[in-house]
């Protein structure tokens, strides 16, 4: 009996014990009715807790409380989607209590949402949404499988006998093919524009852009030669090119710069978003042996535009492509607006994009 009594005295201490040490539940972010958010953290043995995140100018200390908490309350903030991370004794990670992690292959990193009082372009909003894909593709150039993602619009039917335009749309560079849907909404953005009436119901592609350790000018070929048809063999697609367009930021709108004015046959539509040019490919193809037959390309192209933030750090090189482009005569549409290099301003070329393309 004494012995019985001792081990239950020792199970309930140990319980007891595990309830002492286990952590405080946390809920972070906390978005507030005011758009003011809180981010909390917790860690003991932190000595020092910053939050980071591109709804502000600078790092922001986080308070400890005597439970060891971190947290801080920052804002309003503008309403959109936004990536953070805290800063742990100069260490960088994810919000281990967000879900909401951004897609990429170089940094950690969480997401906070700001929904705002009025549905914005990328918002879940009651409109018939669209269907996205995990689809798997043999690439010959690349001789290996290789995984993409197909945005399908709402009512598509496989067999059906509609046939739909295909926009290939490319991630920035460290970003994965996940990362448009995940971090820029292009799904929810083309469900939104379509029931508006604003976009045409379409096909969007999102591939993987980085082929290391093969050199990068194979996405092009990647895109062309396996990509494309299997799309097209797949698909209920029209495949000429008025109803065939490419888009892209960062590292993919330097590879959409690359890929759609090198085939403009094959692309009536070549919208790059804040481009990163400084690659051998896009020196090849535009450096200053670049004697292109602009007025072929002109009348193959309905549609051209680059666009970037006045804050972005590409700001000047990308003026030096639209200069350049133009001063070869070739016609575009340059999109200036505020901001910098970011996916809150990448939701917005997109969008401006699905409202221009197959009209």
């Amino acid at each position: 009996m004494n012995r019985l009594f001792c081990i239950t005295t020792i199970l309930l201490l140990a319980g007891i014990t595990g309830l002492a040490q286990r952590p405080p539940s946390i809920s972070s972010p906390e978005v507030h009715a005011d758009n003011t958010i809180t981010f909390k953290y917790d860690s003991r043995t932190a000595q020092r807790v910053l939050l980071s995140g591109e709804f502000q100018s600078a790092n922001q200390a986080m308070t400890k409380d005597t439970a060891g908490v971190w947290s801080i309350t920052v804002g309003p903030v503008k309403p959109d989607i936004y990536p953070y991370f805290f800063v742990v004794d100069s260490v960088q990670v994810a919000d281990p209590n967000n879900t909401y992690l951004f897609a990429n292959e170089r940094f950690k990193r969480s997401i906070v949402d700001i929904p705002g009082q009025t549905p914005l372009v990328h918002s879940m909003q009651n409109v018939p949404h669209g269907k996205i894909s995990y689809r798997y593709y043999k690439s010959a150039t690349l001789d290996t499988t290789r995984q993409l993602l197909v945005y399908t619009p709402p009512g598509f039917q496989a067999n059906g006998k509609v046939k739909y335009p295909v926009l290939y749309l490319i991630h920035g560079g460290s970003d994965t093919e996940e990362t448009w849907t995940k971090v820029g909404r292009a799904n929810l953005i083309a469900d939104n524009l379509i029931a508006q009436g604003k976009a045409v119901p379409m096909i969007i592609v999102m591939p993987y852009g980085n082929v290391r350790p093969a050199p990068m000018p194979k996405f092009t070929d990647d895109i062309m030669k396996d990509v494309i048809p299997f799309i097209e063999a797949n698909y209920p697609v029209l495949t000429d090119s008025r109803h065939r367009a490419v888009a892209g930021f960062s590292v993919g709108g330097g590879q959409t710069l690359n890929i759609g004015l090198t085939h403009t046959g094959r692309f009536a539509y070549v919208c790059a978003y804040a481009p990163f040019t400084q690659t051998e490919e896009f020196q090849k193809n535009f450096g200053s042996q670049y004697a292109p037959q602009a007025d072929q390309i002109n009348q193959q192209l309905k549609l051209f535009t680059i666009s970037v933030g006045t804050e972005d750090f590409l700001f000047q090189s990308v003026k030096q492509n639209i200069a350049l482009f133009e001063a070869k005569g070739i016609k575009l549409k340059s999109y200036i607006v505020p901001g910098s290099h970011t996916w809150m301003n990448s939701k917005q070329y997109l969008a401006t994009t699905l409202q221009e393309i197959f009209k």
